[in-house]
């Protein structure tokens, strides 16, 4: 039996993971589900503070309050250095994820039946592209959010280095694996060579050839979804008389999950007031308005991220907008979505190619595509990926749970 666990702290979802002869290794958080959603909603009226699907419930059901969501967007930002107003109170964002994982350490315990000194965490291969000195940082905060609830030991593992040693659990010889980890903020990827033969081993880093990611994932998706078929809705891309377009930070604000908030504010409130009467499509300002004062900004995410899912099996979704005024029922097709982020979908084709580079491997060498991350069944980046290594056989894992197991795998190695 382990005496550590492995966390994945995930940017939509969280899991917790635990070898013990006999029994699954992810643990129940939630309602029975091994899925914590990435989510905290302080509640107005009774000062509590609620966490994953209960708290996703508040908020829907109208209570008044705070939501916040897509946690792990804030590391390696500027973002965590600061603070935000939550019941007319400051708090640090470091705090706000300190009691999101204190959390779901207190749930795994609950679970497991015992308590947690060591622990390894998952992390994105890049938490930001290009800055080796910001990915550093954001590392070191995680490491000292976890040390700050309560894990003597912290070790960390790349989240596609996981998601393979779960795979390799499941095969009878020896592969050339693609992992493709596609999680809700980043795209990540492992080039890796699995088999019985080496599950043994310590130190894996010969058989690891490449790893590679980037900052794109599910919320990206989200965003530009938003932005190309509910956002006009409310005045993105229209102007004014003068001929000067509507500023369209108010849309990326709204469409976008850890910035929701800033778009509540009492100065963007009144500069609404202001530009709906400049405006040549006034009743489009007034809808963002009416939005904005019924503070359900993270409502209509919620919308967006359903039609986005719904778009992985059909080609066409209705998004049912009845908190608009008047209310809405919007069509979205999948050949949209496609125009939407084939931008983000090629700089994660891009990543892949030099991923095969980097290793030296010619793209027939490829034997399996592994699939994990909840974001992996967008349509269009998992025909891209698999048309990069064409002879590969493509395999799903758990889309949420691949990557906790793998953890817990790799904590039973570093804390035997």
């Amino acid at each position: 039996m382990a005496q550590a666990c492995g966390i994945d702290f995930g940017t939509s979802n969280s899991t917790v993971g635990w070898v013990r002869p006999g029994h699954p290794i992810m643990l129940e958080l939630e309602d029975g589900k091994m899925t914590l959603p990435s989510v905290v909603f302080f509640n107005a009226d009774d000062e509590e503070t609620s966490y994953g699907r209960a708290a996703l419930a508040e908020y829907l059901a109208g209570c008044e309050g705070r939501l916040m969501r897509s946690l792990k967007s804030l590391l390696g930002t500027s973002l965590i250095d600061g603070q935000t107003e939550v019941g007319g109170r400051a708090l640090p964002f470091r705090l706000l994820l300190s009691q999101f994982i204190g959390e779901v350490k207190r749930r795994a315990e609950s679970a497991a039946g015992r308590q947690f000194e060591s622990v390894v965490m998952g992390r994105p291969v890049h938490f930001i592209d290009d800055d080796k000195a910001a990915d550093q940082v954001a590392e070191d905060t995680l490491a000292d959010i976890a040390r700050s609830v309560g894990f003597r030991n912290v070790a960390f593992q790349y989240e596609p280095i996981a998601a393979a040693f779960e795979y390799e659990s499941q095969i009878d010889r020896e592969e050339l694996v693609l992992i493709a980890d596609i999680g809700g903020g980043t795209s990540d990827f492992t080039l890796v060579r699995l088999g019985p033969d080496r599950v043994a081993r310590a130190e894996r880093v010969e058989d690891i050839l490449a790893t590679g990611g980037v900052h794109i994932g599910g919320t990206d998706f989200d965003k530009y979804l938003s932005l190309s078929s509910v956002m006009p809705l409310l005045g993105y891309g229209s102007q004014f008389l003068s001929g000067a377009e509507v500023p369209s930070s108010y849309y990326f604000n709204l469409a976008t999950w850890h910035t929701i908030n800033q778009a509540y504010t009492r100065k963007m409130q009144a500069q609404l007031s202001e530009m709906i009467r400049d405006a040549r499509e006034p009743a489009k300002l007034e809808r963002l308005q009416h939005l904005i004062e019924e503070r359900a900004g993270h409502w209509l995410a919620l919308k967006v991220e359903e039609a986005k899912i719904g778009l992985s099996g059909a080609d066409l979704v209705q998004m049912h907008l009845e908190r608009f005024a008047p209310p809405v029922m919007l069509d979205v097709t999948r050949a949209g979505f496609d125009a939407a982020v084939e931008q983000l979908v090629s700089s994660v084709g891009a990543t892949v190619t030099q991923l095969l580079t980097d290793a030296g491997v010619q793209p027939s060498q490829v034997d399996t595509i592994f699939f994990t991350g909840g974001s992996s069944g967008v349509r269009l980046l998992r025909e891209r990926i698999a048309a990069l290594v064409p002879g590969a056989r493509r395999v799903e894992g758990d889309l949420f749970g691949s990557i906790g197991a793998g953890l817990a795998r790799d904590a039973l190695r570093k804390f035997a």
